[in-house]
């Protein structure tokens, strides 16, 4: 069994079903006292070029391909950008790379990532990868405006694993959209099937004049999400439901980047061949 999980902030899981259908859904946050104020890559994303404003299209499940590169250099931008999480609703988020979630990174097992952090926000931030063996205090560091981080580490551990801001209070940094899923596979890699990646996550709203949304605090803390999705945006895959054929094995990468509500993730009517945790 592979461990998948180095720290108690997630849940991630790995689930594999042969199944005949269109799949669809659905710790205590840190208590602060007030919220904080103001104060090019050669990696397999498998995404297509994207920038800073709202995400009207439909959102891919499918897991990027497996790379062959063993060293994968990876830059992200942190920026505050609008995302659309629901029909009709636009939300002012903090974001890496301009996505909630950032697209999905994938590696193999022994594999070093050459990562650049630049921070393009007006606050400070940072990035944790759960995947990663190595200090925080040289990696994890606060990033003022316009400062940057680069740090290498080598992917040890097989699985699939969230990424996110660290900076505190770090629940209110992840329910404002600062977190990713990444996989790591086995060096053995693993049988054939077709892949799919579902991060679950909350929002916390209140609506601004203009209409857009912005994050509520008291929700947070009272543990009360307007609205929980998969891949950052609410009943993606009712609206746009996912094709399988009849006999096809599947795989499922599952990551609950909360940062409140536990996953329960399951697919009605089929049975996993393997989960797990």
């Amino acid at each position: 069994m592979e461990p998948l999980m180095r720290r108690s902030l997630i849940v991630a899981g790995l689930v594999m079903a042969m199944v005949s259908l269109a799949c669809r859904e659905n710790q205590p946050p840190q208590r602060v006292e007030t919220p904080p104020t103001n104060a090019p890559a050669d990696v397999s994303h498998g995404e297509a070029p994207i920038g800073s404003a709202a995400q009207p299209a439909p959102i891919d499940p499918v897991a990027p391909p497996r790379s062959t590169s063993r060293v994968h250099r990876l830059r992200v931008a942190i920026k505050h950008a609008k995302i659309t999480i629901a029909d009709g609703v636009t939300y002012d988020a903090w974001t890496f790379d301009g996505r909630v979630p950032v697209p999905v990174l994938r590696v193999t097992q022994g594999d070093t990532v050459d990562f650049t952090l630049v921070n393009e926000a007006p606050m400070p931030h940072s990035l944790d990868f759960h995947a990663a063996e190595i200090a925080p205090s040289r990696a994890y560091l606060n990033l003022m405006p316009h400062d940057s981080l680069h740090y290498r580490f080598v992917a040890r551990v097989p699985g699939a694993f969230m990424y996110h801001c660290g900076t505190a209070p770090v629940a209110l940094h992840i329910a404002n959209g600062m977190y990713g899923a990444i996989i790591v596979d086995p060096r053995q890699g693993r049988t054939p099937a077709k892949e799919f990646v579902f991060v679950q996550s909350e929002f916390y709203t209140k609506v601004l004049p203009d209409s857009t949304r912005t994050i509520d605090w008291e929700k947070l803390l009272g543990l009360a999400p307007d609205y929980v999705v998969f891949n950052g945006r609410e009943a993606e895959y009712a609206h746009h439901p996912i094709n399988v054929r009849v006999g096809e094995p599947l795989r499922m990468y599952v990551v609950n980047a909360g940062p409140n509500r536990f996953s329960a993730f399951h697919v009605v009517g089929a049975i996993f061949d393997r989960a797990y945790l």
